[in-house]
């Protein structure tokens, strides 16, 4: 699909005693940046002066009240500030109650941007669990934040690694849960929503496999039943619903196929089966994307990195790539609607004439 829209990202500075300033302040100062989306950062023009005065960068803040108000220039680093708050009080690298306050707040922020349709996608830099729960926030972390706050029915999680478009099953589970959660119904009730949001950025007919969980597929029941019980019993149901779904596919070979793009999917049934492999192929530019939301919102793939928040050394290709993926995706959804909405005119036009 040609893509040529340009969506609005916010970028959410993340813990302030993090390294999140600094990926900012590199993310926005990236050219390429630019080119495929209309940045800006929700966070704090102090926080982020600060974070330049380390990165050595002279750089030039523009105070805005709405994504309307950015003039989205390279050069020039647009932020909407949340609040009036104690900067001088923020350490670099400890976990503080304001911290938490703060990137809490950057977060509340772009969920009210994307309900109201004002942003198209949302970069969030990295947060402090520990910070947030100082100030009573319940939620683990950003996805379940991002679902809860905008009642969403699921939020579901991709990695993007390259051409490796990996799903998951489970994520923040122990091991052994996570065995007995990849039942039949939870394979293909994501599975399904696999195939949606595909569909929804232009993939016709998405190919997804689904990993086995046992080594060599369970050979047949000696290692294990699951692939016979309950993994493909949701493949083949998948397949009865029209989907476009194979499996289960052992997963020591699954995404060495996946990297070279057969596939455009690969459901993981569990946390690390998927993150392992993506992390080897390229750690720094594998990044969160989590859709059904009202907009697509994506992540880094590490912490506040509070060892090194401060010092101007921090790398921002990640934040970049979180970036830089989440708008193409952006753009990809928006040309899809589209799309649609000029088909449904024609067909219209049909009923009519």
């Amino acid at each position: 699909m040609n893509i040529s829209y340009k969506p609005i990202t916010a970028l959410t500075m993340g813990d302030p005693a993090g390294i999140g300033p600094e990926i900012c302040l590199g993310t926005m100062l990236d050219k390429e940046i630019h080119n495929v989306c209309r940045p800006f950062i929700i966070g704090s023009i102090a926080i982020l002066d600060r974070a330049a005065k380390v990165l050595n960068k002279q750089v030039e803040f523009r105070k805005i009240d709405s994504p309307k108000e950015a003039r989205y220039d390279y050069g020039t680093i647009d932020v909407l500030e949340t609040g009036d708050y104690d900067t001088d009080s923020i350490k670099w690298g400890e976990v503080q109650e304001l911290a938490g306050r703060m990137a809490y707040d950057f977060i509340l922020k772009s969920i009210e941007l994307g309900m109201a349709k004002e942003v198209d996608a949302v970069s969030t830099a990295p947060i402090h669990k520990q910070a947030i729960k100082l100030i009573g926030v319940k939620e683990p972390g950003h996805t379940e934040i991002y679902q809860h706050k905008t009642n969403s029915e699921y939020a579901l999680t991709m990695f993007s690694c390259h051409k490796l478009r990996v799903f998951f099953v489970s994520r923040h589970m122990s091991l052994m849960d996570a065995c007995k959660f990849a039942s039949k119904d939870e394979i293909l009730k994501d599975v399904r929503y696999i195939d949606k949001e595909l569909r929804n950025v232009g993939i016709s007919d998405p190919i997804i496999a689904v990993a086995g969980l046992n080594p060599h597929n369970g050979d047949n029941g000696l290692f294990g039943t699951e692939e016979i019980t309950d993994i493909g019993p949701a493949v083949e149901a998948a397949k009865e619903l029209g989907i476009n779904c194979i499996g289960p596919c052992p997963a020591d070979s699954v995404f060495n196929i996946g990297k070279s793009g057969k596939f455009d999917a690969i459901l993981s049934l569990y946390h690390d089966q998927g993150h392992i492999a993506c992390k080897t192929l390229d750690f720094e530019k594998s990044v969160t994307l989590t859709f059904g939301l009202p907009f697509i919102r994506s992540s880094v793939d590490h912490g506040t990195a509070f060892d090194i928040a401060g010092k101007g050394i921090a790398g921002s290709i990640s934040m970049i790539e979180s970036t830089k993926v989440v708008s193409e995706y952006a753009a990809k959804q928006h040309e899809k609607i589209i799309q649609n909405e000029t088909e449904n005119k024609k067909e219209n036009v049909k009923k009519l004439a």
